[in-house]
């Protein structure tokens, strides 16, 4: 019965790096079920980053990157061999059930997320990253948008209006208004990088009878990172 199994033999090539790409299903639904604050929730990010925290202790990435609902991880290498079907299953049950746990609420519908797999090479890992970068950005403007058009405005009206404008328009609005998004957060602007860092160790070699430093890798939540830049992913690690 096993030949049955329509997907279960598709790998990803060998040797080559991939991306998986994880997005919440129906999160618009969801925010309003939690009545997240908006423009941004901080409590949701929080969630989110530590679901971050988890993919990256279970399943060993170079790289993550997220903002709003959705997640990029860069593989070079595949846990279960490959797998399509056990990647995509297991990883994206893996997140739903990681949000579950860190949000710690009474949900009205489970949530989930989806997931896809991206083969890519290192030519085009930056091109990618710096391309969901700017729909970071792109969000954050629209996001502070609507939630001020919605202050002013029926939700109809507001939704109106904003379709109606290009995001040099939403910008020149919020700035006429007195909202400077020079001035928002990082995370909100650029969205949030996990990565691999060094951390530096200061301990004392009973044997030498002398302090002793020493390097350790460890988990880091970016809050703060720049523009991608090829600088930047090679000075994590991603790009030699």
């Amino acid at each position: 019965m096993k030949d049955y199994e329509v997907y279960s033999s598709l790998k990803v090539p060998k040797n080559s790096k991939v991306i998986m790409r994880l997005d919440g299903r129906s999160f618009h639904s969801l925010a309003r079920d939690l009545n997240l604050v908006k423009p941004y929730d901080e409590n949701f990010y929080k969630v989110i980053s530590e679901v971050c925290r988890d993919l990256f202790e279970e399943f060993s990435p170079l790289f993550i990157y997220t903002f709003s609902d959705e997640i990029s991880l860069l593989f070079d290498k595949l846990p279960y061999d490959g797998r399509i079907e056990k990647l995509n299953s297991v990883i994206a049950g893996f997140t739903s059930s990681s949000f579950v746990l860190h949000y710690n609420t009474d949900f009205k519908k489970p949530p989930a997320f989806d997931s896809r797999i991206i083969p890519i090479n290192d030519e085009n890992i930056l091109e990618y990253f710096k391309w969901r970068q700017e729909e970071s950005w792109v969000n954050c403007v629209n996001s502070h948008g609507i939630s001020y058009l919605k202050s002013k405005y029926s939700n109809n009206v507001a939704n109106d209006k904003i379709n109606g404008m290009s995001l040099s328009d939403v910008h020149e609005l919020l700035f006429q208004n007195g909202i400077n998004l020079n001035d928002v957060e990082t995370y909100k602007k650029r969205g949030i990088g996990i990565y691999r860092k060094n951390k530096k160790v200061v301990g004392f070699n009973k044997k030498e009878n002398k302090e002793q430093t020493s390097y350790r890798s460890h988990i880091y939540i970016d809050w703060q990172i720049p523009k991608f830049s090829e600088e930047f992913f090679k000075e994590i690690g991603v790009l030699i």
